[in-house]
């Protein structure tokens, strides 16, 4: 991941992804858009669509990328367990970053479980960032203790 770009690059990913919350698969896709930015794991953008009905729902915030633009926050709810903003997407993106727009992006670490391409995800070190870790991914990873400058 040392070699992806800055500014980072998007790309599609037509790995398999699922993911559950309170014991329930809700999230269930035949692939994602990725986004693959220096010193991070990539981040993963999937269609509203590929959430259960119910599960998305407004989370109070927000947050400004440099590349991306402005992105709003969603509270994820299933199986009883609830995780307010746990995700986040971009209602209008930058113009490099139009095919993310309102697609949700979420945190592996504030879920049960991530698989990718039937593989469990590591979530990316920290609070604040979202990259998920699969085997290929080969760090040291912001977000890693004494990372925050780099």
């Amino acid at each position: 991941m040392w070699e992806y770009p800055r500014p980072p690059r998007l790309e599609w990913s037509d790995r398999r992804v699922e993911v559950w919350l309170g014991g329930v698969r809700i999230v269930e896709a035949a692939g994602a858009f990725r986004v693959l930015e220096t010193s991070h794991p990539p981040v993963y953008y999937l269609s509203p669509d590929a959430f259960l009905p119910g599960v998305l729902s407004p989370a109070p915030g927000g947050s400004v990328c440099e590349w991306k633009g402005r992105a709003s926050y969603w509270t994820l709810s299933a199986g009883g367990r609830v995780e307010e903003a746990a995700a986040w997407s971009y209602g209008w993106p930058t113009p490099e970053f139009l095919p993310i727009r309102d697609r949700v992006a979420l945190y592996a670490g504030r879920v049960d479980r991530v698989t990718l391409g039937g593989v469990t995800v590591t979530p990316q070190p920290g609070e604040f960032y979202g990259g998920w870790i699969t085997p290929d991914v080969v760090g040291p990873f912001k977000g890693e203790p004494g990372s925050w400058g780099w």
